[in-house]
């Protein structure tokens, strides 16, 4: 297994550094925020420029264009929602009574129960407490004013001049607008010197990382275009059919509600709660009942249940990079960071910083914890869970698994490298003998309960009830199989040259393997059984005429003597038979493969390689 980056790089200088960070970008947000806002708002735009000059413009005019193009959408929307607003705030004193009324009403089922409660309590009170503290009250309700109480002083402001009136609209509005405006300066220029930036971030990067800052910025580049414009298309169709659904409610102004919507969903969670607020707001206060405010808000509700659960993670949700609780940290980083620009910036700036990790050693913890899928293979989840002995969670993945593919591809996956995980630690001394039983324990259950036989996820009788399992967990598989199925692990009716046989020496790495390899047979409708060489159960001449393949576990060092003697003896006796082993991947074995070639007819490297040589037909695709 990896050895952990995140505190492999946990040094003071490094907290020290992250220290600095932090502060420069709190302190430092002014000149920031408007940088990183045009950063990310011309990759927004890159594939609008790149597209403006394939047709033939310069750089230039491709780049001014886009700005114009974008900019005129922006305020010609900005301009539609104020009017829209201004006839809103006109149509409000016509609903006044109507939100009176409901006040009234939220304030009375709110205080109701409370009240109910005051009074079941004082009624209960002695009644002595209940006159003195009326004496106490009464007493308290006793002022004496004193000749020295100093009397009251109002303090009026100076009447507001034309000249002061529009001085403080000016400064009000110069913020926003000064910020904006500076926000399209640095675009333009950015945008403008696309190229020329990037070529300085690989010279600054050096010749020796250009390949990975090339990487860096291309993923970049193109994650935060993808996610801006499929979150963009996602955001549009939700606020289109708000807008329609109000409308076909009888609800006045409904573009600007769904408008509102759309625009505040770019906003992480926080935006789409305050949208629906918003507007169940709005129509409670026009209807004089409560039917369509909850109609709307029960509309409201399941469409962006659907959207969230189902839309989202089809269109963007993997292509977002991001984890749901990254999303909701880096909302709440960048918003105590920056404000609502932070807010809305939080997921592409996280996007950002999660690509880049993949590619500099020093970020890589930020990918490994905000990224939207761990950097955990299925092996080393397997081992993981095999250590805590969580049969049933690697149970449920294997069911998953097993839906999308073999429990041949399964194995060769995940189970066996998982396996071959705990064999490294064992050699290594770095697994006791107690957490070896528990891994075995835990693995008995899994097998037998991924039996192609009765693929559910049944009961299974406890460790303790087989002593096979403590001493070898192939013997134990193997003999649950003939429990179950009868000694020949099936009727010898069969066609002949229909059966593969699955020969295993008797240690327990030979016997699962030719157990597994049995039920990934299976798994795809082969006759496959199994066979411990040696024994009293070897196939003898009688039964070859059944069997056509005979596959074997490659052979390790210390037991290639055995394993040749078997080869022969099987030689002898099924004279017709193919004869096959399997040499996985990650085997540890050190024999040689030429000399086990000339033994054998072929040297297969997995399970699904041995699937396909058996039956091609039935193989599954890669």
């Amino acid at each position: 297994m990896r050895e952990s980056t995140l505190f492999k790089h946990l040094t003071s200088s490094a907290i020290v550094t992250a220290c600095c960070v932090l502060g420069l970008l709190y302190f430092g947000r002014d000149v920031l925020e408007p940088l990183a806002l045009a950063v990310i708002l011309s990759l927004v735009i890159a594939p609008l420029i790149r597209t403006l000059r394939r047709i033939g413009l310069g750089q230039v005019p491709a780049t001014m264009l886009s700005v114009l193009m974008v900019g005129t959408c922006v305020v010609g929307l900005g301009i539609v929602l104020a009017f829209q607003l201004v006839a809103v705030t006109g149509d409000l004193p016509k609903y006044r009574a109507a939100i009176r009324t409901k006040v009234a009403a939220v304030r009375e089922m709110t205080e109701r129960p409370f009240a109910r409660i005051e009074a079941e309590i004082s009624a209960v009170q002695p009644q002595a407490q209940q006159s003195g503290t009326v004496s106490s009250r009464r007493g308290m309700s006793t002022v004496t004013v004193s000749p020295t109480q100093p009397l009251p002083v109002e303090i009026r402001q100076p009447r507001l001049t034309t000249r002061d009136s529009l001085t403080r609209l000016f400064a009000m509005a110069f913020g926003p607008l000064g910020e904006a405006g500076l926000v399209l300066v640095l675009l333009v220029f950015i945008s403008l010197e696309h190229e020329s930036l990037r070529d300085r971030l690989i010279r600054l990067a050096g010749q020796t990382e250009i390949n990975r800052t090339i990487r860096t910025l291309g993923d970049a580049a193109q994650g935060v275009s993808r996610f801006f414009l499929s979150q963009f298309i996602v955001n549009l169709t939700f606020g289109t059919l708000i807008g329609l659904l109000l409308w076909l409610a009888g609800v006045p102004h409904a573009g600007l509600w769904g408008a509102l919507s759309g625009m505040l969903r770019f906003v992480p969670y926080i935006g789409v709660m305050a949208a629906g607020a918003v507007i169940a707001v709005f129509v409670a206060a026009i209807d004089p009942g409560w039917q369509l405010a909850l109609s709307c808000i029960a509309l409201f509700v399941a469409l962006e249940l659907f959207v969230a659960n189902v839309v989202e993670p089809k269109v963007y949700g993997h292509s977002s990079g991001l984890s749901p609780l990254a999303v909701i940290v880096s909302a709440v980083f960048w918003g105590a960071m920056w404000g609502p620009v932070g807010l809305l910036l939080s997921t592409p700036l996280t996007l950002c910083f999660v690509v880049a990790g993949r590619h500099v050693r020093g970020l890589e913890p930020v990918t490994i914890l905000l990224g939207d899928a761990p950097n955990v293979s299925g092996a080393q989840r397997l081992y993981q869970r095999l250590l805590s002995a969580d049969s049933d969670t690697i149970v449920r993945d294997a069911h998953a698994y097993l839906r999308r593919a073999s429990f041949a591809r399964y194995c060769d996956k995940v189970l066996l490298p998982g396996l071959a995980l705990a064999g490294a630690d064992m050699r290594a001394g770095r697994i006791d003998a107690g957490q070896m039983e528990t891994m075995r324990a835990a693995m008995g259950r899994v097998a037998a309960t991924l039996n192609p036989e009765g693929r559910t996820p049944a009961r299974t009788r406890r460790r303790r009830d087989v002593s096979l399992l403590d001493a070898n967990l192939g013997a134990y598989l193997r003999q649950m199989r003939e429990t179950r199925q009868g000694r020949w692990q099936g009727s010898l009716d069969v066609p002949a040259h229909s059966v593969v046989l699955c020969a295993a020496l008797a240690v327990e790495r030979d016997e699962l393997l030719a157990e597994l390899l049995v039920s990934a047979l299976r798994d795809a409708n082969i006759d496959a059984r199994s066979t411990l060489l040696g024994s009293a159960d070897r196939p003898g001449p009688e039964k070859a005429e059944l069997i056509s393949t005979v596959i074997l576990p490659y052979p390790v060092e210390d037991r290639l003597g055995d394993w040749l003697s078997a080869v022969t003896e099987l030689r002898t006796h099924l004279p017709d038979a193919l004869l096959a082993t399997v040499k996985l991947p990650f085997d540890q074995s050190t024999v040689p493969q030429p000399a086990v070639e000339e033994h054998v007819d072929i040297v297969l490297r997995s399970f699904e390689e041995a699937l396909a040589f058996v039956a091609p037909e039935r193989a599954p695709r890669a």
